[in-house]
């Protein structure tokens, strides 16, 4: 049996979402996972350097199970390549967090490899029960057509929505103040707010059924 753990945005928080990744191997035990990870490496917290090599290191070792998709975070910084009111409006988005921990003074500067990384994940990943994705759908088209800003960016009228969409989406982007993650009938926001201080969380898939099975979450490995 394989078991889908999906994880939230991460936003620089290095040293989370290596614990957590910790606990997922940890509860799959000998059995094989499928990570997904839902996009915003980058940006506001203290090591998005950490998080990519992180993640690329992983991809080195199972790159058939550890999925990464762009967020909103990753498609401002390839738009800030592009020109400087772009990079303006990156900085102005927590675009500086990730330039010191390159220890650079522009997006250019970021090393290639890394650069083609991020303009290389895919904006979506369906699984036959759950479409994963960054920031959700929008309601009024089918999911094989979809706009890619709506996948990076919507927020309404999606989180609205009471559409039975088909698949569960399972998504992050709005962080959660709570902390924990919302479950609906239609979709899982797994947008715990790691980078404010709170939890950094991932479900837990099996293929018996379409929700998740349980939660695994960084808080329980927290200092009291």
């Amino acid at each position: 049996m394989t078991n889908t753990y999906a994880i939230g945005d991460s936003h620089g928080c290095r040293d989370q979402l290596a614990r957590l990744f910790e606990l997922c191997e940890r509860e799959a035990g000998q059995q094989r996972s499928k990570f997904i990870l839902l996009g915003d490496y980058i940006d506001r917290g203290p090591d998005s350097r950490g998080v990519i090599e992180f993640l690329l290191d992983m991809q080195k070792w199972s790159p058939d199970e550890i999925i990464c998709l762009k967020g909103n975070h990753e498609d401002l910084f390839l738009a800030a390549l592009d020109g400087e009111d772009a990079e303006m409006n990156w900085l102005a988005n927590g675009g500086g967090a990730t330039l010191r921990s390159y220890r650079a003074s522009r997006a250019r500067d970021i090393p290639t490899s890394h650069i083609d990384w991020i303009r290389s994940l895919p904006l979506s990943h369906d699984d036959g029960q759950r479409f994963f994705v960054h920031a959700g759908v929008h309601p009024d088209r089918p999911l094989d057509q979809q706009r890619a800003r709506d996948l990076l960016w919507i927020r309404e009228p999606f989180l609205s929505s009471n559409k039975d969409f088909g698949r569960l989406i399972v998504h992050g982007h709005t962080p959660l103040k709570s902390g924990i993650p919302d479950l609906r009938p239609n979709r899982l926001n797994l947008d715990t707010g790691a980078v404010y201080g709170r939890a950094l969380t991932s479900a837990v898939f099996s293929r018996q059924k379409v929700d998740p099975v349980k939660f695994l979450t960084t808080s329980s490995l927290e200092p009291r």
